[in-house]
């Protein structure tokens, strides 16, 4: 295949390898991000258990949305091929960062082993068992936040050792019960999880044999010896964690993750306490072309079969504050202080101001129609004004005394401090938003006062989903943008006229674009029914 070339919505740029399915760099030219696509190969299509293991883990992955696993974004057929498209990560799996050192200490590996055993309380309250936890499958981003990776063989898939393309990897994590061929439960993923922590701590691994037969009796038979762990300094909570999850027998192990987080919590908390972490990434800031090189062949490896998140105890959210009426429709304040932006959750800051609590109505635009002589965009005055461009919501804006949002008072706004993945937190539930999933959209747009359950930590309404929302942040768009809107704009757009970014989705788009950190670039002339705003308030 000659690079680059066009799948459907996305641009292949880079092979990037695989066996049954190819990976690939490639842009998705609607978003305009990058973006992972693994194809099935017309072997892997041939191979009814090969395609059987793809489609099962794209329908599995497509369905968990949540900060530590990797976010499929899209899957289906395209020219006669089953694809799916993940994020791009930039960074390192575990077993590089292990034998790189570059794991951190050991609060930093603690906080690494928090957000993997929150990845999986999660997927185990959804019925779902990974049964592959390994360090290849935990990847580092390089503002090193973790990531839970490959769910090719989760729940309903029993792992073969003698299967072609098989990880010889895999067998030094396997529960007892795995190796004997009993009942999978959950308590597997929570041996697979401890054996994982004792090789991320003490740097080898737990169990060893010069055959697989070697290896198996080992696993069943003895106990890994503490002494790398004492060694390597492990503070005593964390060996004792460690042994608690890799009992032989499966009701002598903790039984769920979420009292492992519990204990890697409060193991935290005292880490953090006697000797605060330096918020540095994993990968360092020296973390270049070669890092990202490296992390693209791991996740390779990986499909083929942000800031450092705060070390703290979650700290309780504070009720909204009420929203006051001004000119133009309600508000509500957003306190000034740190946040974090972005996808890479960076450390950003901001003074207070205050955020429309809704969508622009139409019946609000109707009044500043009439006011000021503008062209009114009639529709059913509780609804959100759409088709309106950039420079129309700007006038708006100015005549109710605000202004357009930059990008970060959206998202802070959208977000909280936290750098949450949607207004109500990290988990994809479109019963929350006016998207493509949600029944209550199946006609278009909602009205701009409902869905109040899906609320940004500030109070702000319809934050994801409903209409797209302009926001004041000059951008250059791709040559793949700039292509995609030629037969939609008359004349045709250019990259050198002003292009500015929407934000937060629409009511027919799905869930997964709706993630309060991205964004479309769109010509500031353009108008669509699923385009509308917000305005904001500077503090006084």
């Amino acid at each position: 295949m000659q690079l680059p070339v066009r799948f459907g919505r996305y641009e292949l740029q880079t092979f990037l390898g695989g066996g049954m399915s190819h990976v690939y760099q490639a842009v998705d030219t609607v978003m305009g991000r990058a973006v992972a696509v693994k194809i099935l190969t017309e072997q892997g299509i041939r191979d009814a258990e090969a395609k059987q293991r793809f489609l099962h883990e794209a329908r599995l992955a497509g369905s968990i949305q949540h900060d530590h696993i990797v976010t499929v974004y899209d899957y289906g057929e395209e020219q006669g091929y089953p694809f799916m498209v993940l994020e791009f990560l930039r960074g390192q799996d575990l077993r590089d960062a292990i034998r790189n050192g570059q794991a951190g200490d050991a609060a930093n590996r603690t906080r690494i082993a928090l957000e993997v055993a929150r990845a999986l309380g999660f997927i185990h309250e959804r019925g779902i068992i990974h049964r592959d936890i390994k360090p290849e499958n935990v990847f580092l981003e390089q503002g090193g936040r973790a990531k839970l990776m490959d769910f090719g063989i989760a729940k309903s898939e029993g792992l073969h050792l003698t299967q072609a393309g098989q990880s010889m990897g895999t067998p030094f994590y396997m529960a007892p019960e795995q190796v004997i061929g009993a009942a999978v439960t959950p308590l597997v993923d929570v041996y697979s999880f401890g054996m994982v922590l004792y090789e991320m701590f003490s740097g080898v691994k737990p169990v060893n044999g010069d055959t697989l037969q070697r290896l198996f009796y080992v696993i069943l038979h003895e106990t890994p010896d503490r002494g790398p762990l004492v060694a390597a300094g492990t503070p005593p909570a964390l060996v004792d964690l460690i042994y608690r999850c890799i009992a032989k027998k499966p009701e002598e192990r903790l039984q769920s993750f979420g009292a492992i987080a519990e204990i890697l919590q409060g193991v935290l908390a005292g880490a953090t306490q006697a000797a605060p972490v330096p918020v540095a990434a994993v990968s360092g800031s020296k973390a270049g072309k070669g890092a990202l090189v490296a992390g693209a062949l791991s996740l390779v490896l990986l499909l083929g079969a942000g800031a450092v998140w705060y070390l703290r105890r979650p700290q309780p959210v504070a009720a909204p504050a009420p929203a006051r009426t001004v000119r133009g429709g309600a508000v509500v304040p957003v306190a000034a202080g740190e946040f974090l932006l972005g996808p890479d959750r960076k450390s950003s800051r901001l003074p207070a101001f205050s955020m429309d609590r809704t969508e622009v109505s139409h019946r609000a635009y109707t009044e500043f129609a009439q006011a000021t002589g503008a062209p009114d965009s009639p529709g059913e005055p509780e609804l959100p004004v759409v088709n309106v461009s950039f420079d129309e919501a700007k006038a708006f804006c100015r005549w109710a005394g605000k202004q357009l949002p930059s990008e970060e008072q959206w998202e802070k706004a959208a977000r909280g401090a936290d750098g949450r993945s949607y207004p109500w937190g990290s988990e994809m539930k479109a019963q929350l938003a006016a998207v493509k999933e949600n029944p209550a959209a199946a006609k278009g747009p909602v009205p701009v006062d409902s869905l109040a359950a899906g609320a940004s930590p500030a109070g702000a309404l319809h934050m994801a989903g409903n209409v797209w929302e302009w926001v004041e942040k000059p951008h250059t768009p791709s040559a793949q943008a700039v292509e995609s809107l030629q037969r939609l704009l008359q004349p045709p757009p250019v990259a050198g006229e002003a292009w500015h970014r929407i934000k937060g989705g629409a009511y027919d788009r799905g869930i997964a674009e709706a993630l309060a950190f991205e964004f479309v670039s769109m010509p500031a002339r353009f108008r669509s029914p699923n385009i509308g705003f917000r305005c904001v308030l500077p503090a006084a």
